[in-house]
């Protein structure tokens, strides 16, 4: 005997389209670009127009349906990369929205991808009429519920930030203990002790002291650190980490 034969009508057609619901994903990518006022690092993010109803004309989060043969890391970064033409270095699952009533046309689930990706790599590809990048903490008012979706990945990036190495996505390859703390304080909306900071910093086993130095400018040249590559960006878990198309060895 099936399931199908063993279930009444009636309940069969209501598991049927339970089983039917639309699978999309969204991606908030974050990078850090300076602010219009200050000039201070700030996180921003891409927001794409919406060109049809429902929110004709709303700014939303990139995203779209997930294909039959596609896994829902691809999926976010393939629509990510249609849509602002950014392929990130880091990507992670961040959250599944499946409210029923967040989309006006019917039930719809969408999962989350935050991403980071460097500076250099957005500024060589310009904003179209249809892609904008805004600041991440001043935001319009967004389609569906991604101004949740937003709020939350904040959230997220901000505490992560704090017990992970997650704020090299941001960096090069070497840096300055200067500039990973304003990557910190620009993630984190804070001022940070810089004597402080550096304790925090040197008192794990994250951080690899290199022999090199910055050169060319005045005073004592500060030494270049670098990142552990044995540890990963976060935390992940059983699950393995993100590896971008091309680089998945």
């Amino acid at each position: 005997m099936t399931l199908t034969a063993a279930v009444p009508s009636g309940e069969r057609n209501r598991v049927q389209n339970r089983a039917h619901v639309p699978l999309a994903v969204s991606t908030v990518i974050f990078a850090l670009r300076p602010h219009p006022e200050t000039g201070l690092s700030t996180l921003w993010l891409p927001l794409v127009r919406r060109i049809r109803d429902p929110f004709e004309g709303l700014w939303a989060l990139p995203g779209g349906w997930v294909r039959a043969d596609e896994s829902l890391a691809d999926a976010a970064a393939r629509n990510l990369l249609e849509t602002t033409h950014v392929r990130p270095a880091y990507l992670e699952q961040l959250y599944a929205f499946g409210d029923v009533d967040r989309s006006p046309t019917g039930r719809v689930v969408s999962v989350v991808y935050w991403a980071l990706v460097r500076a250099e790599q957005i500024e060589r590809e310009p904003e179209g009429e249809n892609v904008r990048w805004v600041l991440a903490d001043e935001l319009p008012e967004l389609a569906f519920d991604h101004n949740l979706i937003v709020e939350y990945a904040l959230w997220r990036l901000r505490t992560k930030v704090e017990y992970s190495r997650i704020a090299q996505a941001f960096l090069g390859e070497t840096f300055t203990l200067s500039e990973l703390r304003h990557v910190h304080e620009a993630i984190r909306g804070v001022a940070l002790d810089p004597a402080n900071f550096r304790r925090q910093m040197l008192s794990g086993d994250a951080l690899v002291v290199t022999d090199e130095r910055v050169t060319g400018g005045r005073h004592r040249p500060p030494r270049l650190y670098r990142y552990d590559t044995s540890i990963e960006l976060a935390d992940n878990g059983p699950l393995p980490p993100y590896r971008p198309e091309g680089n998945r060895s």
